[in-house]
């Protein structure tokens, strides 16, 4: 099949041009103003925003939690993804704590394969890493697994102590792949929980006023100092503060490397809503949790200034019927984590275009090309280029919606609710492309299936 979308404005994360786009089975072929090519499909861009669609490098599909599991798998999941624009996501897979982590990629490549959508990566999440088993790292690089998670919070479950993330992070360093850290000193956590617990204080608002900005700061600093001394690039994921943010700052004006991500729930949402009657408050339960809404003016002039690199949604979404009802009496059952993949591009447009913080070009930064240089991905993916993957989206930057469950056009998550209800958004993603296959088109899935596992390039290295 080829494909010819025409007359659009193409905007990467640095060029704004005007040109036509010729795909040819599943790659970008020609670039020119007035291409005079015949095609199987001509799609109209004029007027039209035509850029490299969205990667999501924080997703959790299928991922089995809190007793229950996460709503949308890798088919639900992807569907909605790509009817928001994004093309590819890099989902976690889980080691089984003791287990080897091969068989952990293996049940994940198992959940993925022949359901996906679009494509997706995976990084791995390391519950425990013993001298024996770091040649493991080795070989999930070779696979194309390039990127590891470890956990400083939920003790008993994901945590790891120091000592476990400098093996993993020295291991990292030597093979040329990155560390994902979630950050939060879960250890003191735990005991400001057991406080609140004791005091009665069981609804969902005490999930976070149990956790403090400054157990967020003390996880991101030991993290980087951990980081710098075992030499490894270092990913703090889904920061939410302002204190946090600050130790980020400090250890990359120290020439530490570490960049950091944050999600729209931390620049849209804030604090206040866990007030909401009748356990509302329960859809916002999320680790980190959302903080006092001056925290966001602080995290969008980090995306701004570039101190902050990319915008994840850290999608684990569950229902409020069955699942996040779990907690109803005690909020320490609530599973943790909200729907938002459908939902980033839009979002991040209104946030970053519509109300004049960012170009356009950084917008497309944030939303693609940023994950796909960090998670060794481009320039297959994360731009419109002769010779790229042909992941584009048709953007329409005057569409407006409204974000809602009952919305056809904003809502396909397996979940039932919206973490963005009634959120007015303009710039919508008309027509999605993945590899030259058109999979949405004016709102409508018009194929299913066909997404596959990318095997990302190392630290430094480029995919083609």
């Amino acid at each position: 099949m080829s494909l010819l979308i025409k007359g659009g404005r193409v905007v990467t994360a640095t060029d704004d041009y005007f040109a036509d786009v010729l795909v040819e089975g599943e790659k970008v072929t020609q670039i020119g103003a007035t291409l005079d090519v015949r095609a199987d499909r001509v799609i109209d861009a004029k007027g039209k925003l035509v850029i490299p669609g969205g990667i999501d490098a924080h997703t959790h599909m299928d991922m089995p939690f809190g007793g229950t599991t996460s709503a949308d798998d890798f088919e639900s999941g992807t569907i909605a993804a790509a009817h928001g624009g994004t093309t590819t996501i890099v989902d976690f897979a889980i080691q089984s704590k003791g287990e080897s982590t091969l068989k952990g990629l293996d049940v994940w490549h198992k959940k993925a394969d022949g359901k996906a959508t679009i494509d997706y990566g995976f990084h791995m999440i390391v519950t425990d890493m013993p001298d024996e088993r770091l040649p493991e790292m080795d070989r999930l690089a070779n696979e194309g697994v390039t990127s590891y998670k470890l956990f400083m919070a939920y003790p008993g479950v994901l945590y790891v102590d120091d000592g476990t993330l400098y093996r993993t992070f020295r291991r990292a360093g030597e093979n040329g792949t990155r560390i994902c850290m979630h950050a939060e000193n879960g250890i003191v956590i735990d005991e400001i929980v057991k406080g609140a617990v004791a005091d009665g204080k069981l609804a969902p608002k005490y999930h976070a006023l149990t956790r403090p900005t400054r157990m967020e700061a003390e996880g991101v600093h030991r993290a980087i100092a951990i980081a710098e001394v075992a030499n490894v690039p270092l990913y703090i994921v889904h920061l939410s503060s302002s204190d946090a943010l600050e130790e980020v700052k400090r250890g990359r004006m120290r020439g530490v490397d570490v960049i950091a991500e944050t999600c729209p729930q931390y620049l849209f949402l804030d604090q206040s809503y866990y007030e909401r009657e009748n356990f509302e408050g329960a859809k916002y339960v999320m680790t980190p949790a959302l903080r006092e809404k001056w925290n966001q003016d602080v995290l969008w002039t980090g995306l701004k200034l570039g101190h902050l690199a990319n915008v994840a949604t850290d999608h684990c979404p569950f229902c409020m019927t069955g699942q996040k009802e779990l907690g109803k009496e005690d909020f320490r059952k609530i599973p943790n984590g909200a729907p938002g993949v459908e939902n980033r591009l839009s979002l991040m447009y209104q946030g970053c275009v519509v109300e004049k913080r960012m170009s356009l070009n950084r917008w497309v930064e944030l939303t693609s090309t940023a994950a796909a240089k960090t998670f060794g991905l481009f320039p297959k993916k994360g731009t419109v280029a002769v010779g790229s993957d042909a992941d584009i989206v048709v953007f329409n930057p005057d569409r407006k919606e409204t974000i809602s469950v009952k919305n056809e056009f904003t809502h396909h998550m397996r979940v039932d609710y919206s973490t963005y209800e009634g959120f007015q958004v303009q710039g919508f993603s008309e027509v999605v492309v993945s590899r030259g296959r058109v999979v949405v088109d004016q709102g409508k899935l018009t194929t299913s299936g066909g997404g596959r596992f990318i095997a990302r390039a190392r630290h430094g290295e480029l995919l083609r």
